[in-house]
């Protein structure tokens, strides 16, 4: 048995929003550029206008001017499409957010597809997607980025590290695996269809877990002292009890197994939104010709 640590999501989300708005303040005071993010929704939906709302906030006190445009359910793809179109030429804007899910009647990789590389805070663009793999410098997928950066806060090095991906999508899964090479680990990519799935995450020293399934993960399929990064966020009602979120890996299963384990909600998410407002001062940094990295 181990002390299993609670990995503060919200904690370390906080200390990198203070470091973008300390560099922002800095680039705006020696240059006047103030790095612009703006979110497109299309559609009444609930939840991706709280989402919305929740990245504006943090924007704005990050020292981010946030932007907003809103489309109808009924917008036609091509309707989208020139809006997209206008704000790449738009040079108050460095980041477009385009919040999915979008209608069923929109092709999302259309829509990816048609937004400035420079301009894709998402990280989803195939520029920025073949520039991860490959070792160059595109902007990095907001959600893996955030779980890198609380893997090496807990381990330090991770070169060496046998990783665990359970997940295949283009917004988690994969580009956490192509990180983690990057790290030098030893990378499986796992799915709800790998044969001995238990037995695949009981070799690894970290396990992304990013299936979308609630408490898919067993506590007994963990290696002992094993950092378990929690990517889901699933709403279950429990019989006779009241909705809640939960992971995919069964929190109170793993307590006394994992070294460290992300709680849900707290820890992913938070991250998630401040690597958003990292990438856009990058974007803002790149777009302009002024290197980042004594900023931030």
């Amino acid at each position: 048995m181990v002390a299993t640590k609670k990995i503060d999501g919200r904690a370390h989300a906080d200390r990198l929003t203070a470091e973008v708005a300390a560099a922002a303040a800095t680039l705006k005071a020696e240059s006047g550029i103030v790095p612009g993010l703006c979110a497109v929704l299309v559609g009444s939906d609930p939840g991706s206008h709280v989402y919305v709302r929740n990245k504006s906030k943090a924007a704005l006190a990050a020292g981010v001017a946030t932007f907003q445009e809103n489309l109808p359910e009924t917008a036609s793809e091509a309707e989208l499409l020139a809006l997209i179109a206008k704000l790449n030429t738009d040079d108050w804007i460095d980041g477009i957010l385009v919040q999915l899910p979008l209608p069923e009647h929109v092709d999302p990789q259309r829509i990816i597809d048609a937004i400035d590389p420079a301009k894709d805070v998402d990280g989803f663009h195939p520029r920025n997607v073949g520039q991860l793999w490959t070792g160059g410098s595109g902007l990095v997928p907001c959600t893996p980025y955030g779980c890198l950066l609380l893997l090496r806060d807990v381990l330090g090095e991770l070169a060496g590290a046998e990783a665990v991906v359970i997940g295949r999508s283009n917004i988690a899964g994969k580009p956490m695996a192509a990180l983690l090479l990057h790290e030098h680990c030893t990378v499986t990519l796992a799915h709800s269809q790998s044969r001995d799935l238990p037995g695949i995450v009981r070799r690894a020293d970290i396990v992304v877990a990013a299936v979308g399934r609630p408490e898919f993960v067993k506590g007994d399929w963990l290696k002992p002292g094993a950092v378990v990064i929690d990517v889901g966020i699933n709403r279950i009602t429990p019989p006779g009890g009241k909705p809640k979120l939960v992971g995919d890996v069964d929190y109170a299963a793993a307590q006394g197994i994992a070294r460290a384990i992300t709680p849900v909600p707290g820890g992913v998410g938070p991250m998630t939104i401040a690597c958003l407002l990292r990438n856009t001062l990058i974007a803002a940094c790149r777009r302009r010709g002024r290197g980042h990295a004594e900023l931030l």
